[in-house]
């Protein structure tokens, strides 16, 4: 079911949210099925990192050390720019990490620190 619908991995029993192959699957179909991974699967950098290629905003429901994670925050928020805003505060003043979510989607320089709100480019 996850490989049409990722995010009926909602429905599925516990320790098939923990079955990191089904969950791969599922966060290659909808990254946002990442919500209903196991927690130890949110801390998985490359089944994230999957899950965020897919969808940006996936970031969101990543273990909390993974949203510091540079590469992984840049290909979320060249997915979506607005994944900026799950980024790790250092990252959201790193110049060339926003330039990247504004070229995605301009509204992104919302969440970006202030001192860059201000940066001419």
């Amino acid at each position: 079911a996850v490989r049409q619908n990722g995010e009926a991995l909602r429905f599925a029993a516990e320790p098939l949210q923990a079955d990191r192959e089904l969950v791969l699957q599922a966060v290659r179909q909808s990254g946002a099925a990442l919500l209903y991974a196991a927690d130890p699967l949110k801390a998985d950098r490359e089944l994230v990192l999957e899950a965020v290629h897919q969808n940006g905003n996936a970031l969101l429901y990543a273990a909390v050390p993974l949203k510091a994670d540079r590469e992984l925050v840049l290909e979320a928020v060249r997915q979506n720019g607005n994944a900026l805003r799950f980024a790790a505060e250092p990252l959201k003043s790193d110049r060339e990490l926003v330039l990247e979510a504004v070229r995605q989607n301009g509204n992104a320089l919302r969440f970006a620190a202030e001192p860059l709100q201000a940066d001419r480019e």
